[in-house]
C-alpha cells in the first residue's frame, strides 16, 4: 500500500520503530480523556509494541500512523463490523496534544474515508463521540460527517455518565472534490 496523503497530512503503515513516539504521543491524560479505556493509562512503550502489533496482523482493523511535517503525530483506523453491519466500519483516531487544532485530524479522516470507500468497499463509515469532546465533533462536520444521533447516558468515563453521539458519512456523500 502508497501512503495516502493531502498537503503535509499523510496516513501510512505503522512500524516497530513508532513505538516510541506513539508512547510519549499516547502517555497523556488529555488525549486518554477522549478515548474509551481500551487504551492504556499510563501509556508504556510495551503498550505501543502490543498495538503495534495488533494493528499491523488485524483482519477486521485498518490502522495507519498519521503524519504531519513527517513527523508521527497519531493513530488513525477503521474497524470494520461483521455479519450485517460488514459493509461498515467504526473510524477511531487520536492526535498527539501538540499537534491539535492545526486541521490535521479532518484531513486523515477525510483520507481514511476515501481509502474505506474505493479500497475496502465499505458503504458507511461512523464515529462515535463523548458530548464533552465539542473539537472532535467540529472535527468530523468538516470532514463530512452527518449528526446520527445521541445515545443519553450511555457511556462512563473517569466516573461520569455521559452521552455519547454518532456521526456518519456514506458513500454517496462523496464528491469529486472531497479532497480539496
Amino acid at each position: 500500500m502508497r501512503d495516502l496523503c493531502i498537503g503535509k497530512v499523510v496516513l501510512r503503515k505503522l512500524n516497530p520503530f513508532d513505538k516510541y513516539d506513539i508512547a510519549r504521543l499516547a502517555d497523556n491524560k488529555n488525549v486518554w480523556n477522549n478515548l474509551t479505556d481500551l487504551m492504556p493509562n499510563p501509556y508504556s512503550v510495551d503498550d505501543a509494541v502490543s498495538f503495534i502489533k495488533l494493528a499491523t496482523n488485524s483482519e477486521l482493523n485498518t490502522i495507519f500512523g498519521i503524519e504531519y511535517d513527517s513527523e508521527l503525530c497519531g493513530i488513525i483506523g477503521l474497524h470494520r463490523q461483521t455479519d450485517v453491519y460488514r459493509l461498515s466500519a467504526e473510524v477511531g483516531y487520536w492526535l498527539g496534544e501538540p499537534y491539535w487544532n492545526k486541521g490535521i485530524a479532518s484531513c486523515a479522516i477525510r483520507l481514511i474515508v476515501v481509502y474505506g470507500f474505493q479500497t475496502l468497499g465499505l458503504e458507511r463509515i461512523y464515529a462515535a463521540v463523548y458530548d464533552f469532546n465539542k473539537a472532535s465533533q467540529k472535527v468530523l462536520e468538516k470532514a463530512g460527517f452527518t449528526f446520527e444521533g445521541r445515545s443519553r447516558k450511555s457511556v462512563i468515563k473517569n466516573g461520569i455518565i455521559l452521552d455519547d453521539l454518532r456521526y456518519s458519512i456514506i458513500r454517496d456523500d462523496i464528491t469529486e472534490d472531497y479532497l480539496k
